[in-house]
């Protein structure tokens, strides 16, 4: 039985409002859900487990306590665990280094035959934490996917967008796989889902507070739409403008 390991970020809902409050983000009123590039990455492993007929999937997730309410729907779409990893990844090195212990306390034997990852947030859109990850694991990487197959005796079919063209690759197992959009359609969770996810477990564990950030986010302002916007009334004015600003020698 192949153990297929599914790592999940929270990113705040487009639809949420965003203020701003001396220098920083004011998050009173952001909803956070599932990262929609890890949806891909999920609902492949879950198409992965229905097409060799067993496995188990078991999804890891750096969050805080109160994400474990969005991370249901994982549950409800038909993963088998959810590993919540108490905490805040506050960069890509941090959260891959944190996911890496995680991952290799949870399967204190061997490393799952396969991680998931989507290609990158829809926040900070980095796409650094799976490379990091399979790095840090000691496993091959292959980003950006397209199209997965296989799987049966150990080795997968993968199939990537690249520069001009489309890449045909192989790779066996242990691996860590990065979905891209359009890898697949993922599945909309049912009521019989969402009553079944409520009986899975998700386990709450503390993160890791070794890990020292070495990215620091400064500070965040709002973009300015306001526009000076200046008139001329010839083209002799016009010209003087240009060069006032250095655009006109």
């Amino acid at each position: 039985m192949i153990q297929i390991a599914v790592c999940v970020c929270l990113v705040p809902d487009t639809a949420s409002v965003f203020g701003f409050s001396g220098g920083a983000l004011d998050r009173s009123r952001v909803t956070e859900v599932i990262n929609p590039y890890d949806e891909y990455a999920l609902e492949e492993a879950l198409q992965l487990k229905e097409r060799l007929g067993s496995g188990e999937v078991t999804v890891f997730s750096l969050a805080p306590r109160s994400g474990s309410k969005a991370l249901q729907k994982t549950l409800a779409m038909g993963a088998d665990r959810v590993v919540l990893v108490e905490g805040e990844g506050s960069d890509p090195w941090r959260t891959a280094s944190i996911l890496s212990r995680a991952l290799t306390s949870w399967y204190s034997d061997s490393l799952p035959g396969i991680v998931l990852c989507g290609r990158q947030s829809t926040d900070f859109g980095s796409a650094e934490v799976p490379g990091m990850l399979a790095e840090l694991l000691g496993l091959p990487s292959v980003c950006g996917v397209g199209l997965l197959e296989g799987g049966q005796d150990g080795v997968f079919r993968l199939e990537r967008e690249i520069e001009g063209g489309r890449e045909v690759l192989e790779v066996s197992v242990p691996v860590v796989i990065s979905a891209e959009k359009g890898l697949n359609v993922p599945r909309k969770t049912s009521m019989r889902g969402v009553m079944e996810g409520r009986k899975k477990p998700i386990e709450i564990v503390d993160g890791p507070t070794l890990e020292e950030a070495r990215v620091g986010l400064a500070g965040l302002r709002p973009v300015s739409n306001k526009k000076n916007c200046r008139i001329a009334s010839d083209a002799g004015e016009l010209a003087g403008m240009l060069h006032e600003r250095g655009l006109l020698q």
